[in-house]
């Protein structure tokens, strides 16, 4: 069996699957990773079942060393990757030897960069799927340095496939729903939200994006009750800067939603950094 050591964890890189669905009606999240297409597209690049379960980087990389050969592959945030000495390109498989030492740098156009390896990683689950929540608190905790990681046995060859690149806008746009609580906004709200920019603020992680920009004000001040939640929803606090919920967001809340962003958009919303500007779209 292959183990890997962790020398260095990188900012913050988590053991991912697709998530628990199925257990929000007793407050679990989905959870799992964020950018669910560029994810799969590792596994694929390795042999393994789609939901096999990798390693997700935000913003920079780790550096893992090998305790025997592995097929790995990286996709999406666009990084510089070396084993040892030499250079791996992106978005196709390389072999790793025994002993050797995998760097992944820091992204530079992009946030989320997904490392697979021929087998998935091998952690006890939890509710049926091996992702780190950071909302419950679910899963294995994000990765620390001296941590042992190991590979489960790889079952069939990868096969001869190149996941594509990731290519972002200068001024992303992401698309969506109103509703289901837009009556809760003024109409320049509503205007507002779809017609002048929004910056994605420092303040982002896993559970949602926090945006800057002009606030959304409401029409009406009374309070919410709690409500289901989903991927994509746009919640609007008090203070009228809007929050875009992610992979591990709460399975109620309190907050109208004025509007939500369709899922195809929520992989380029699973890769949007600090400062980045974004514009939303009907």
């Amino acid at each position: 069996m292959t183990t890997i050591d962790v020398i260095s964890p990188g900012a913050l890189t988590t053991i991912q699957d697709l998530g628990r669905p199925g257990w929000a009606y007793v407050g679990v999240p989905r959870s799992g990773a964020v950018d669910r297409k560029s994810f799969k597209g590792a596994n694929l690049l390795v042999g393994n079942d789609l939901s096999a379960a990798a390693l997700e980087t935000t913003m920079a990389g780790p550096r893992l060393r090998f305790g025997g050969p592995a097929t790995v592959a990286l996709t999406c945030a666009v990084v510089d990757a070396r084993v040892d000495d030499r250079p791996v390109s992106m978005n196709t498989a390389f072999e790793v030897s025994d002993g050797e030492t995998l760097k992944v740098g820091n992204a530079k156009s992009g946030l989320r960069t997904y490392i697979a390896f021929a087998g998935g990683v091998e952690v006890p689950l939890v509710l049926g799927s091996a992702a780190t929540d950071t909302l419950t608190g679910l899963g294995p905790a994000a990765l620390a340095r001296g941590d042992l990681l190991r590979l489960a046995v790889a079952h069939g060859s990868p096969p001869s496939v190149i996941s594509p690149a990731l290519s972002l806008p200068a001024v992303p746009e992401l698309h969506v729903v109103l509703g289901p609580r837009e009556d809760w906004f003024t109409a320049a709200a509503v205007s507002r939200l779809t017609s002048e920019p929004f910056t994605v603020t420092p303040a982002s992680n896993r559970i949602g994006l926090r945006f800057g920009g002009p606030p959304l004000d409401r029409a009406r001040t009374d309070e919410l009750l709690s409500e289901g939640l989903v991927p994509g929803a746009i919640q609007v606090p008090p203070a009228g800067q809007p929050i875009l919920l992610l992979a591990d967001h709460p399975t109620t809340g309190g907050y109208p939603v004025i509007a939500v962003v369709v899922e195809a958009d929520m992989l380029i919303a699973a890769q949007l950094r600090p400062g980045q500007p974004v514009r939303f779209a009907l």
